[in-house]
């Protein structure tokens, strides 16, 4: 079928609005028309190569929609079902067969090689092929293609096109906190980075019962929408020490803290701001090869370093959570939101970019 879709052509270029062809869907997938599309940290970093995307391509992955048709084999949704698009793993590796699916074995074939896992195209102009596929979506677009195991099936009730978004960067963030961390009521934490990740995150810690939640950021205005969402201390790290700074608000250092930023200093410092018997987790994406140095007696005293993908969030169970929160008043993700049309997607990224939207989706 013809869709209309953002391109983009050559490492760090602009999006081009094209008319593509999208395949029809086999026998395990879903057609979902789009209805808004978060613009996401991964899909600018895939765009400038940080990791070896084939290009042209098709990016994003935070779509939700309407189910418009279902392969043979489809049994969890039917058209006309509301869906969040999340990422696509084999489910048959050690880690997936064990629920830890974020460490899939197979996760990078399986989002970010431009086609199927069996290596087949959904993305066409004309006689060209357009990579698409990615995280098994490919959502800046009319339409997508997923996959029965990575379409979330989600309530009717709730604004459909404010839920991309749960699907990738929130769920991450608040599952970096709600799942991977798994903080006691009362307990401290450091969040470097406060993007729309590391603002979910704080929220996160919110519903948890952290009382000392410490946003760390290089921007005052980052820092000021951190505590609407819920931070109780802030500290801009371009003006202050933040581990020393952290160091005096808790007397000893934070339980828990999460690197947002993948800068190899803000990792540093995440670590060196805990307590004894402290975890950090690192969630913030850095080009292949990034090296950190870390103090080892510091990690010698029971501190913990930990990477997490995905919030170790399984989509199917996570979201409808979090959608169940946000019904509550109790998860208000929504305020971070900034809708643009899908021709006005090179906008979006460069505000993103920019940081003066926090969250932005598309709207096709």
């Amino acid at each position: 079928m013809k869709i209309t879709a953002a391109v983009i052509r050559e490492k760090s270029g602009p999006f081009s609005i094209e008319q593509l062809q999208l395949d029809e869907p086999k026998d395990d997938e879903v057609l979902v028309r789009i209805v808004g599309a978060g613009v996401c940290h991964t899909d600018l970093v895939c765009r400038d190569q940080y990791f070896p995307v084939p290009l042209p391509s098709v990016f994003g992955h935070e779509g939700s929609g309407v189910v418009e048709k279902v392969g043979a084999r489809v049994k969890k949704v039917q058209p006309g079902d509301h869906v969040v698009l999340s990422y696509l793993t084999c489910g048959s590796c050690s880690p997936c067969q064990t629920g830890q699916i974020g460490y899939c074995h197979n996760l990078y074939g399986a989002n970010f090689i431009g086609t199927r896992m069996d290596g087949s195209h959904t993305l066409k102009k004309g006689k060209e092929v357009i990579y698409g596929a990615f995280f098994n979506q490919s959502s800046f677009a009319s339409h997508a293609l997923a996959t029965e195991r990575n379409v979330v099936k989600v309530r009717k009730d709730v604004p459909l096109e404010i839920l991309g978004p749960l699907g990738c960067g929130i769920q991450t963030g608040a599952g970096a906190v709600m799942n991977s961390l798994h903080p006691y009521a009362g307990t401290s934490i450091a969040i470097f980075g406060t993007g729309s990740v590391g603002i979910s995150a704080v929220m996160g810690a919110v519903v948890c019962g952290c009382t000392t939640i410490i946003a760390v950021d290089l921007k005052d205005e980052r820092l000021r929408l951190a505590k609407q969402f819920g931070a109780t201390h802030t500290v801009n790290a371009a003006q202050t020490d933040p581990v020393k700074a952290i160091q005096e608000i808790t007397g000893t250092g934070v339980q828990y803290s999460l690197d947002m930023t993948g800068n190899p200093a803000a990792t540093r410092q995440a670590v060196d701001c805990l307590t004894l018997t402290g975890t950090c987790g690192l969630v913030g994406v850095a080009p292949l090869g990034t090296e950190t140095k870390i103090d080892m007696n510091s990690i010698l005293f029971g501190r913990n370093l930990r990477g997490i993908i995905e919030g170790d969030s399984i989509p199917d169970i996570f979201i409808p959570r979090l959608i169940e929160l946000y019904t509550q008043g109790r998860f208000p993700f929504d305020k971070m939101i900034k809708f643009y049309s899908l021709s006005d997607i090179q906008k979006a990224a460069d505000d993103s970019e920019k940081g003066e939207t926090l969250k932005a989706v598309v709207k096709p």
